[in-house]
């Protein structure tokens, strides 16, 4: 698998979710921005299409939510979706103004909807962003269809399929575990997970285990309190993703981990 300047951190990743998200703007440009001010290289964002094909960094299928606005992004124009306002106060930024604003900055891109794969894959040929991106979404199926629509590759986290795999890797004997993960986790530079999801484990020590011995890194979402992120950093994961960056990082340093 070759090796992607995505991947060239040295050391645990900080990646802030949504941008700065404990501002209560999570997805705006000043989340972004606050996010990068801190000093993070990665943030972690998800994305929509809307009806006339703008990729927008916007989590929910509908606006409602977080903006002063109504209605489903898939069935509103750029020009509709861009006047609603996050907690009243800011733009929904479309995903091509944050790859201009933030040059210097990686970006985790979870696709939420159909919809949104080929403008996005046309967003990171155009903008020629590919070394920046880390493309995933729960659906294995959205995935590797954007995946199937660049030109050269770009780092990519498993999907829910292949997290399920892993599990029911586990009850296999010890032995036999490792030859099925390699070949679950074929193309998968990361596997990006909560803890459990429900009451079910996900990331135990043996899959922690399994999914290194695979040469694939971990990173654990979403994480936001100190006494977990330093458990987890001493588990050895690979990357913690957060809506308190300003305390992620203040873990990192103690430890000598921020770089």
């Amino acid at each position: 698998m070759p090796t992607l300047p995505y991947l060239d951190h040295p050391g645990p990743v900080p990646l802030a979710h949504r941008g700065f998200s404990s501002t209560g703007l999570e997805n705006s440009r000043a989340a972004f921005a606050a996010a990068v001010e801190l000093g993070y290289r990665y943030l972690e964002t998800d994305v929509h299409a809307t009806a006339d094909g703008m990729v927008v960094a916007f989590h929910d299928t509908r606006l409602d939510r977080v903006t002063d606005r109504q209605g489903a992004v898939a069935a509103l124009p750029w020009a509709e979706v861009a006047r609603a306002r996050i907690g009243g106060m800011e733009p929904v930024p479309s995903l091509a103004e944050l790859l201009e604003e933030f040059p210097a900055a990686r970006f985790n891109i979870d696709i939420k909807a159909p919809a949104a794969v080929t403008p996005l894959a046309e967003l990171l040929e155009r903008t020629r962003s590919h070394d920046r991106v880390c493309v995933t979404s729960f659906s294995d199926r959205r995935r590797l269809a954007a995946l199937r629509r660049l030109s050269r590759p770009v780092a990519t986290s498993a999907g829910q399929a292949v997290v399920g795999g892993l599990l029911a890797v586990q009850r296999l004997p010890p032995a036999a575990r490792a030859p099925v993960a390699r070949r679950l986790l074929a193309g998968v530079h990361l596997l990006q997970v909560p803890e459990q999801f429900g009451r079910v484990p996900v990331l135990t020590p043996a899959v922690l285990a399994t999914v290194h011995a695979a040469g694939v890194g971990v990173h654990v979402w979403t994480v936001n309190d100190r006494a977990t992120m330093v458990r987890l950093l001493d588990a050895g994961v690979d990357g913690l993703v957060t809506d308190r960056a300003d305390l992620l990082k203040d873990v990192l340093r103690e430890r000598g981990e921020w770089v």
